[in-house]
């Protein structure tokens, strides 16, 4: 028996209660990724988090994908920070 690790957007909207073209506009825009198989797009379950945060963003503060995009950046940003600071701690 196969292990799946992914969902299709269809089956995620109805449980979300969202738009399929709102998880389509986000893959357009590079904040997630999705697979196809045939006409069929899935989300990986991985992915789910990041999606449920976009989600949140957009759906309860109204925040644009142009605002999604900037959000992503300045969080990645400062992650890499971060680490970089660990990273000289880490040398002292």
């Amino acid at each position: 028996m196969e292990q799946t690790n992914h969902i299709s957007i269809e089956q995620c909207c109805v449980y979300y209660n969202i738009e399929v073209s709102f998880v389509q506009q986000l893959n357009e825009h590079g904040l997630i990724e999705l697979n196809s198989s045939g006409e069929t797009f899935f989300i990986a379950f991985e992915q789910l988090t990041e999606l449920e945060k976009y989600m949140h963003l957009h759906y309860e503060l109204e925040i644009n994908m142009e605002g999604l995009e900037t959000i992503k950046h300045l969080l990645d940003r400062v992650d890499s920070l971060q680490k970089e600071v660990n990273r000289l701690k880490n040398q002292q």
